[in-house]
């Protein structure tokens, strides 16, 4: 027989329908010679720093860098059954060979390539690499399966990637952890994309708005614009200069230009446009993505490519007219695709663009969430535009010449929309609030006409600062990261790929790193701390970007997993022993403000909370404290709260309810204060006198 592992539950169930394994068994399903069965993400994982050495479980500067050698895997506790079932269904008499069936990228690769060696499994491996979950281009792969060895470089890079970023996450955190006594999360990319989100925002706090001028003349339609003046006087001068007087028209340039259609998806041109049309994060947008090609109605999410194969032209031909007859907004659309435009081999890497499928015909639209529904039709919207005609329009600029000074005029006028109609129309269908910029319609003019009492005025304008990131723009920011320093036969650039970047972002809000603050990404004053005394080496776009140019040359087998991992090696080393002390006050920059919760009651200083307890900021020549794992109320079942040790020092009594009696097995509410021995701290109970 022969085992088909996916990568999910519902790809296998998908998969088994097309290979008619339809019998149902413990984590897995079987018929027609196939067991097709499946993991649950990452079932193993890289082991933690413990395992190779007890010492590491505390966290010392002396103890770094910690270099694996031999790297260790685990299976992961939350999916052991899963990868128990997997193991055995691997290791089985009855199956002859293994199908990897996850998705045909760099970290499904890694997701299968590790359960199976974990497993100690070596019978030999096919690849299903596929771009749809349509039955047919299933049942296509499967005619068409690869040499599992074929994909030896791709898992060797997912490898590398893998140890690169425990290696720099584990010693970068303990390292500035140590020094600084405080969690300071480090990870390989996304320090560089914290980095970036502090930059941004110093160059908006550092930045001076200043005014500039600029002197209009104007007559009937006519507006035409000066350079741009600091002074304010120098422009009014002109202004009273060139009121009612008379303007020659020095030139008249009339020329055709052209707007190239739009190309298809990739992930991250689709994450950018669903966050600036409809508020979607990078995140939701994948999960929304990846819920629809699991559907069967779009193609494979996680690309990096905005082009199809040039065996795909008829293919696009009948998904464009499903497009047209299922999709709301695209049935009054007339016009005539040209597939051609968006076909180039060269320009497709491991998957081609995202675009909806043949499905579209017999599925439920309706049926799906709003939020599917918007990224479908979005998706199905870039399609059409992509394949449209170019936008054609007429612009003109007039130079006139007044008080020896020259303003300028410019218009536009479209002649030919082609695909920007189609942009329109989708929008309009969506009732996406669009910025349409109004095109100035310019009188017409002959080049040397004198006008004749032209009025004047001045306009007052500022610079303006950056604007904030948006999940947009951070989004391209991540991806062009490092480019200016990169040819353009480099293949993969900027910082993660298309399918991580989304987590990025969101590690570094869990990490309270960063923060949403409306459409914004902003770093929180942590962040701005953490990027303010990392080094370079770890905050640096362009050597990040440089090691993803490494790990896709890796995977095209023209680069050493070897030398990739001791470089990282080495520059994990170099950390370490460059920055091993910090001084006193730097030390401290990450320390909380303490809250005071009350007066000692021994020498009147503060109380303040540490992990522990509560202890007088007298320290050990007062030695008073209240601890939070104290006798009295580990027995009551209750927590020691800052709002109780505030009633105790503040009132001398607090009440507390929900304290728990061993004798009685009930809970009941008593009164609390302080019995100080000098030595010992104690708890008084005083009950609530009941009315009469």
């Amino acid at each position: 027989m022969k085992l088909v592992i996916a990568e999910k539950p519902s790809v296998a169930r998908s998969i088994a329908e097309v290979l008619r394994a339809d019998q149902s068994e413990d984590g897995c399903l079987t018929g027609n010679g196939y067991i097709v069965s499946w993991c649950i993400g990452h079932l193993v994982g890289l082991c933690e720093s413990d395992v190779y050495d007890e010492k590491y479980k505390k966290w010392r500067y002396e103890h770094l860098p910690i270099l694996p050698h031999p790297w260790q895997h685990k299976v992961l506790p939350n999916t052991k059954g899963q990868y128990q079932i997997l193991k055995k269904l691997l290791l089985s008499d009855k199956v002859e060979e293994v199908i990897c069936a996850t998705d045909a990228g760099r970290e499904g690769e890694l997701i299968f390539r590790l359960v199976y060696e974990q497993a100690g499994c070596r019978k030999p491996i096919k690849r299903l690499w596929i771009s749809s979950m349509e039955n047919s281009a299933i049942a296509d792969g499967f005619r068409n399966l690869k040499d599992g060895s074929e994909y030896d470089n791709l898992y060797a890079s997912a490898l590398c990637r893998s140890k690169a970023d425990w290696l720099v996450g584990i010693n970068g955190t303990r390292l500035f952890t140590v020094l600084y006594n405080h969690k300071l999360p480090v990870g390989r990319v996304q320090t560089p994309t914290l980095a970036m989100l502090v930059e941004r925002e110093c160059q908006i706090s550092n930045f001076i708005k200043e005014p500039y001028y600029m002197v209009h003349i104007q007559q009937n339609n006519l507006d035409a614009v000066s350079e741009r003046f600091t002074n304010r006087a120098d422009a009014e001068h002109l202004q009273r200069a060139c009121q009612n007087g008379q303007a020659l028209v020095r030139s008249v340039e009339k020329e055709k230009k052209s707007s190239a259609a739009p190309k298809l998806y990739d992930l991250t041109t689709l994450q950018r446009e669903a966050n600036r049309l409809y508020g979607y994060t990078a995140q939701q947008t994948l999960d929304y993505a990846q819920a629809l090609y699991e559907k069967k109605l779009i193609t494979y999410p996680r690309t990096d490519s905005r082009f199809l194969t040039e065996d795909m032209e008829q293919t696009a031909r009948e998904i464009i007219k499903e497009v047209k007859e299922c999709v709301p907004f695209a049935r009054e659309i007339q016009y005539a695709p040209d597939i051609r435009k968006v076909m180039d081999n060269q320009k497709v890497t491991d998957h081609h663009a995202i675009v909806p499928t043949m499905q579209l015909g017999s599925a439920d639209l309706k049926g799906l969430p709003a939020t599917e529904q918007k990224l479908l039709c979005l998706i199905a919207h870039k399609l059409l535009a992509a394949t449209a005609a170019k936008m054609e329009y007429e612009t003109t600029k007039i130079i006139i010449g007044c008080c020896d000074a020259e303003f300028e005029a410019t218009g536009k006028v479209i002649s030919e929309p082609g695909y920007s109609a189609i942009e329109k129309q989708f929008k309009q269908s969506l009732r996406v609030q669009q910025e349409e910029k109004k095109e100035r319609i310019l009188p017409v003019l002959q080049q040397g006409q004198v006008l004749q009492g032209v009025q004047s005025m001045v306009s007052e304008h500022f610079t303006s600062p950056p604007k904030h990131y948006t999940e947009d723009s951070l989004l391209s920011a991540m991806e062009r990261a490092g480019n200016e320093d990169m040819g353009e036969e480099v293949e993969r650039k900027g910082l993660g790929t298309p399918a991580t970047r989304a987590a990025i972002i969101e590690k570094l809000i869990a990490a309270g790193l960063a923060e949403r603050k409306n459409k914004s990404i902003l770093p929180t004053p942590d962040g701005g701390k953490l990027i303010t005394i990392l080094p370079e080496t770890v905050k640096s776009a362009k050597l990040t970007a440089e090691w993803e140019m490494q790990l896709t040359e890796i995977a095209k087998g023209n680069q050493e997993p070897e030398v990739f991992m001791q470089e990282i090696e080495r520059m994990v080393a170099e950390l370490v022993s460059t920055y091993h002390e910090v001084g006193e006050e730097a030390g401290k920059q990450f320390e909380k403000e303490k809250q005071v919760l009350g007066n000692c009651p021994r020498c009147g200083a503060g109380v303040i909370e540490i992990k522990s307890g509560y202890v007088c900021e007298g320290g050990r020549d007062c030695g008073f404290g209240l601890w939070k794992k104290n006798r009295f109320f580990q027995t009551a079942k209750k927590e020691l709260t800052p709002e109780i040790v505030k009633g105790l020092l503040t009132n001398q009594k607090v009440k507390v309810s929900g304290l728990y009696s061993a004798k009685s097995g009930k809970r009941y509410t008593a009164y609390l204060s302080l019995e100080d021995t000098g030595e010992f701290v104690n708890f008084k109970v005083d009950f609530p006198k009941k009315r009469k």
